[in-house]
């Protein structure tokens, strides 16, 4: 009956929603539904209904990971809900986790217009939003008295602006922006780091190993207590990967996420008319999906025993995300499929991924976890002895 459900709202939304919403400019719809989304949060009664119709729950999606009980591995990845007003809603449409952000130590009203736009032949969005976000301190402020069904966690990035001329000071903004949120009383469950939005201003860069380590050994010294997931690249090679998986691995980060925007306007994954359209931005969706999914296998097989693996770019259904899971990657995050496939995609990929692992013969996803990368497979004495990925115990 909650498959029923599930596919009548999709097909409802691809064919009559979606239609409507992609007429109004993509900004302005994105600003108009997340206020929707965060007025739905508040009606208790609602959310309630929405998560008995909607939300899919099964002991085979569950997982404890540095013991935070992540009920399903789907969840909403930073960029969507950068102005924190969907912590509410998530739970009842289906989402296992979301972060909130990316956020910075200052306000920012982001990069020039178009900050967003569609390439629907591609599964595509344009980025341009530079970080756009009301800042750390305003971010605490509203969720202050607010409480998280699911992990929440919260992305942290350098302030989008030309004041920021040095290294230093940009590790210092970042910093603060950490010791900030650590001294509040929001209980997020873990911390994203990126590093890797491509629509920032000035020449900052962590992506060289020195400058990398620079980061990190400041990072290390606030002896953070919540697991801090750093969101790499997608457009460097293997080698220049692993020199910053090397750096990463050396303090005490627990995950990777893979990845970010795809800035190669040439891939082969765009309509070439399509792509046209856009001078500035750089792009989610399908266009990451391949690189995604190499970059995760590449992880797992030389690091697949030290860092989570969170999985980002081009899911659309639960196939997209098994593949991800089966490379390596523990957790999925999506924005753009839940943009072109409607409100309840997680809840949809979830109830159609246990039929993934019931075909496979997996009783719970994490054995399915690295199946296709060849190498580094976790045992459950492995996970139990260096407390890393732990089976719930349901």
């Amino acid at each position: 009956m909650k498959k029923y459900l599930l596919k009548t709202g999709r097909l409802i939304y691809e064919h009559f929603l979606r239609k409507i919403f992609f007429l109004f400019d993509s900004e302005a719809i994105h600003l108009r539904l997340t206020d929707f989304g965060e007025m739905l949060g508040k009606i208790r009664p609602l959310t309630y209904i929405l998560k008995f119709l909607i939300r899919f729950e099964d002991p085979m999606l569950g997982q404890s990971l540095f013991k935070i009980k992540f009920q399903n591995p789907v969840g909403l990845a930073a960029g969507f809900d950068y102005r924190a007003q969907l912590t509410q809603i998530l739970p009842s449409i289906g989402f296992g986790f979301g972060t909130i952000g990316t956020i910075t130590n200052s306000s920012s009203e982001g990069n020039s217009r178009p900050r967003l736009g569609r390439l629907i032949k591609s599964k595509s969005l344009m980025v341009n939003k530079g970080f756009r976000n009301p800042g750390i301190k305003n971010v605490l402020q509203k969720l202050n008295k607010l409480s998280f069904e699911i992990p929440i966690g919260i992305s942290i990035g350098k302030t989008n602006t030309d004041k920021l001329t040095t290294q230093k000071q940009a590790i210092e903004d970042i910093v603060n922006a950490f010791k900030l949120t650590e001294k509040s009383a929001i209980n997020f469950s873990y911390y994203e780091l990126n590093i890797s939005c491509p629509n920032l201003v000035g020449n900052i860069t962590f992506y060289p190993p020195q400058k990398l380590e620079e980061l990190l050994i400041e990072i290390e010294k606030l002896k953070l207590n919540k697991p801090v997931f750093i969101k790499v690249p997608i457009d460097q090679n293997d080698n220049e990967t692993l020199n910053m998986l090397k750096i990463i691995a050396k303090h005490p980060i627990q995950g990777v996420i893979f990845g970010n925007l795809q800035k190669n306007r040439k891939d082969s994954s765009f309509d070439p008319q399509e792509i046209l359209e856009y001078k500035v931005g750089n792009f989610s969706g399908k266009p990451t999906e391949k690189r995604s999914n190499e970059l995760i296998k590449l992880t797992y097989r030389n690091y697949g025993k030290k860092l989570l693996i969170i999985g980002c770019g081009g899911i659309f259904n639960a196939q997209d995300a098994y593949t991800k899971i089966k490379f390596g990657a523990s957790l999925v995050q999506l924005i753009t499929g839940m943009i072109y496939e409607g409100p309840f995609i997680a809840a949809e990929i979830n109830a159609n991924l246990k039929d993934l692992l019931k075909d496979d013969g997996f009783k719970n996803i994490f054995e399915a976890i690295g199946i296709n990368a060849k190498q580094t497979r976790w045992t459950r004495e492995d996970s139990n002895a260096q407390g890393h990925f732990q089976p719930p115990t349901n």
